[in-house]
């Protein structure tokens, strides 16, 4: 089965783990907007943060290259290291699932689209949308900020 949306990690994530993901968001904008000159820093952080993708990927290749050291100086049955991270990370990319997914989410590891979320709610509530007719007040801004979202991932 191809996930065909770009919610598959979330569709295929424990939803106490995806509340606990939106209950974060929801607080750093209940919190950013009562602080709006901290609201530069929180998007500086969001441009460094890695996503779960980003995670997955680092492991999937420090896994793998260990697999071919292992391979290569102790024995070449370590291949089916390699062999099988390469099989996980492929069926991440279909499914939008694998092993290492849950633990990683348990992590704190959040999705592309959740962190950009988060971001543009601060965006939202620094102002930056108001060309747009799209004002931010504090009760609506999570919503707002899923439907811009979802507006420029369109």
């Amino acid at each position: 089965m191809i996930a065909a949306s770009t919610r598959r990690v979330e569709q295929n994530t424990a939803e106490q783990i995806n509340r606990a993901r939106r209950a974060e968001i929801e607080e750093s904008l209940a919190h950013h907007a009562g602080r709006p000159g901290e609201i530069p820093a929180r998007l500086a952080e969001l441009d460094r943060e890695w996503d779960i993708e980003r995670a997955i990927e680092a492991n999937a290749a420090t896994v793998s290259l260990a697999g071919l050291a292992l391979a290569g100086f102790v024995d070449r049955r370590f291949l089916l290291l390699s062999a099988g991270v390469a099989a996980f990370l492929l069926q991440h990319a279909i499914q939008g699932w694998c092993p290492p997914v849950p633990v990683l989410r348990r992590m704190g590891f959040r999705t592309p689209a959740e962190i950009n979320e988060e971001r543009c709610g601060l965006r939202a509530l620094r102002g930056d949308f108001q060309a747009l007719g799209r004002t931010a007040p504090a009760a609506g801004i999570f919503a707002q900020a899923e439907e811009i979202h979802e507006a420029v991932e369109a």
